[in-house]
């Protein structure tokens, strides 16, 4: 993969939030390892190079790895010469699909879009003479998935800032805890639990934002590495999270993630929202690892915890949260600095648990935002999210 750089003090331009550049035939992807000292992108030309950026974490957040994958491949066919014919360019799309998703297995939103994509290539290839048709088509669809995930990102905005402020105390002044990056850097644009909060903020009622650093990914900057020589944790929330706060200039404060049960005990958050990288059909709910300790803490302070996520977060096939298969990070993260990369920091021998996600049961959700809507509890312990469908126009329940 080539690199474009370009290293940046300032933390207000409009680029540093574009974490997915794309025209057709040409992928570019923030590499957010560097953030926030360093602008870096990589050139992305085959489904490969995704693959590997997803994996290395260059981009992250469900959605977003979703769009990166889809277009990475989109970018490889649309400047592939193939000369097969319909049945064998769907045939390799459908392999290279496949291939995508094994760069990240816990986020469903990449194999959800596999998925229909695959049926996509499937469909046109029965009819289409022309290999080129069926790419054609790839191509299309991948790019529409771009555009579609801003504007349902602004819809779960508002969606999620309407329902707070009317099942809220002081709705005039709100203060939310969020958990790692969930904004412009973890979608297309605007962000699922993050878009809330700007939603909130855009309506003059967000008294503060309130981010945790989210650990342990603890990947810090090559700037910080080559220029002041010494150990940083730069962790999602503190270099995301805080990093697109500041851009946007809404009031927000940066804890750590153990300081989070002492903030809800002091009465300064009034809820907490997270995003989701996989909601079973029951509402249990995978999201970065720390969510369900401040599921637990909300619950005991009587907070409201809110998931904000699109519909495509939600696997219907999967029946509680024990079915989600969680990715387990390396050792390296925990036992050395910088992300694995630096000096070592834990005693030699000891062993590591490092799992990149936890599961929320739906009992201590109290409800899901998604753009077609606020979904509440069917019960103490699960949401009726098929019933909640089917009441939706236009809706697919499948």
């Amino acid at each position: 993969m080539e690199v474009e750089r370009s290293a940046s003090a300032d933390v207000a331009t409009v680029n540093t939030l574009q974490s997915i550049c794309y025209s057709r035939g040409s992928l570019r992807l923030l590499d957010q390892r560097k953030l926030p000292l360093e602008t870096l992108y990589l050139d992305i030309r085959t489904a490969a190079d995704g693959w590997s950026a997803i994996r290395e974490m260059v981009v992250r957040g469900a959605p977003a790895i979703a769009i990166a994958a889809a277009l990475s491949l989109a970018v490889e066919a649309f400047n592939l010469e193939f000369s097969g014919t319909a049945a064998g360019s769907a045939s390799f799309l459908i392999e290279k699909l496949d291939y995508l998703v094994s760069s990240r297995p816990t986020a469903v939103n990449l194999s959800d879009a596999a998925t229909k994509l695959k049926s996509l290539v499937k469909n046109v290839a029965e009819t289409a003479s022309d290999p080129k048709a069926v790419f054609q088509a790839y191509v299309d669809a991948a790019e529409a998935m771009l555009v579609d995930d801003v504007t349902e990102n602004k819809k779960i905005g508002f969606h999620g800032a309407t329902f707070i402020r009317e099942n809220i105390k002081n709705p005039e002044k709100i203060s939310i805890l969020t958990h790692c990056n969930t904004g412009s850097l973890a979608t297309a644009g605007y962000g699922t639990a993050l878009g809330v909060i700007r939603s909130l903020n855009a309506g003059g009622v967000l008294k503060r934002a309130y981010c945790t650093e989210t650990r342990p990914f603890n990947q810090a900057s090559s700037w910080v590495l080559r220029n002041l020589l010494a150990p940083r944790y730069n962790l999602q929330g503190s270099r995301l999270t805080a990093f697109e706060l500041v851009h946007d200039k809404i009031p927000a404060t940066l804890i750590a993630d153990s300081a989070a049960a002492a903030l809800m005990q002091a009465g300064r958050v009034n809820a907490v929202i997270v995003g989701a990288d996989r909601i079973a059909a029951n509402g249990d709910t995978a999201n970065k690892i720390g969510t369900y300790s401040l599921a637990v803490s909300a619950s005991h302070h009587e907070v409201p915890f809110y998931v904000a996520a699109p519909f495509t977060s939600i696997d219907q096939s999967i029946l509680s949260g024990d079915q989600i298969v969680i990715e387990e990070r390396s050792a390296k993260e925990l036992l050395y600095s910088h992300g694995g990369l630096g000096q070592q920091v834990a005693a030699s021998g000891i062993a590591v648990w490092n799992p990149a996600f936890d599961v929320t049961p739906a009992n201590l959700i109290t409800a899901i935002i998604t753009e077609k809507g606020v979904i509440t509890k069917a019960s103490a312990n699960s949401f009726a999210i098929k019933e909640f469908l089917e009441g939706v126009p236009g809706s697919n329940t499948n």
